[in-house]
């Protein structure tokens, strides 16, 4: 993957800064969610909508790209770098996120907060696997115990399944709600790796404006996708009549559905942005290590029972993602130590 014209130092302010910009997705996206279902929303294809819906603020960092582009490149600036190879991979990709996005906000409207963040954790161990498959990312064994923990967490979570039902949730509904609820992180598992192998593939420099461009792309094909399910399911018709009943009153509801399309669209380029200045399974490890944060807001917001099973559960999150830092550290620094070596070594053949 090339990075065009990207120190390393730049590299990790930029991963600094699309880290807490997914800080602000992963730990504000669900919150939003079950907010519009607590307080009496009940639209699920509508509610996926408005996790891609902000695609257009896209186009406010694509046209500051441009033009700083047009200051150093003149008029020959392109208006788009994206080729056509790379648009329709990302639009397949996009329709999956948008069938990723339904199953999730069907998991949420069923699930508490904290249970389905959870259940998302083992988004985790679902990335590492897709990403030895489809990015031949090598396993160790660290990388290996974080993944077996983290399933580890959600099959604990599996066997008092209707401990923390909300109320008017009947037993099906919550059981089918776990199974969407891990099927999506099971699915985004699938995605991340493969937006990486986009950048692996791509056959040219891989530079901010593509990958938001990539981004953006993928969010149009996902809410396009989603536009379907609410058109099918009426759900532009109901929108004026569920803003009026909603708990909170009419004009809320509008403000918690603008919030809630701002808030995803930060999630979406955050781990985009992730992926470019890191890899898929970094990706994934933020997502896991925020859930945590989510959990603890949704107890405190929402009142959330915070079970035994809940605590065991986060434990073994916890040290999954130790376990997985640990061998990232231990990793770079075996590297770091090599570098030296290699160099001595070049430099005695040169010199021979």
């Amino acid at each position: 993957m090339e990075h065009q014209g990207l120190s390393t130092t730049m590299r990790r302010i930029l991963l600094l800064i699309n880290c807490l910009i997914l800080a602000i997705g992963i730990c504000g996206g669900p919150l939003m969610m079950r907010l519009y279902y607590v307080e009496g929303g009940s639209r699920v294809w509508f509610s996926s909508w408005l996790q891609t819906a902000g695609w257009p603020f896209t186009f406010i960092p694509l046209a500051i790209l441009y033009f700083n582009r047009r200051k150093t490149e003149g008029i020959n600036a392109k208006y788009y770098l994206i080729t056509p190879r790379i648009f329709i991979a990302s639009f397949i990709i996009g329709f999956v996120t948008g069938l990723d996005d339904f199953l999730y906000s069907w998991g949420g409207s069923k699930l508490p907060v904290s249970t389905s963040s959870l259940l998302l954790a083992a988004q985790l161990a679902f990335t590492a696997i897709g990403a030895f498959f489809i990015v031949k990312l090598k396993f160790t064994p660290y990388s290996i115990n974080a993944v077996v923990l983290l399933t580890l967490g959600a099959v604990l979570l599996g066997v008092r399944s209707n401990g923390d039902r909300p109320e008017g949730v009947t037993s099906k509904a919550y059981i089918i709600g776990f199974m969407m609820t891990l099927l999506a992180a099971a699915l985004y598992g699938v995605i991340l790796p493969c937006i990486e192998l986009i950048y692996l593939k791509a056959k040219q420099a891989i530079t901010a404006t593509l990958v938001l461009e990539i981004q953006m792309v993928m969010c149009f094909a996902a809410t396009a996708f989603c536009t379907v399910g609410m058109i099918a399911n009426n759900d532009f018709q109901a929108i004026s009549r569920e803003a009026k009943q909603f708990n909170l009153g009419e004009a809320r509801y509008y403000t918690v559905v603008v919030w809630t399309t701002i808030i995803w669209q930060c999630f979406f380029v955050g781990v985009i942005g992730v992926i470019y200045c890191s890899s898929s399974l970094m990706s994934g490890v933020m997502i896991a290590v925020l859930l945590p944060v989510t959990e603890v807001l949704a107890v405190v917001f929402f009142r959330e029972n915070f079970s035994g099973e809940k605590g065991l559960a986060l434990f073994l999150s916890l040290w999954g993602f130790v376990s997985y830092f640990y061998g990232e550290f231990r990793q770079t620094k075996k590297q770091k130590n090599k570098s030296p070596k290699t160099e001595m070594a070049t430099t005695h053949i040169e010199s021979v």
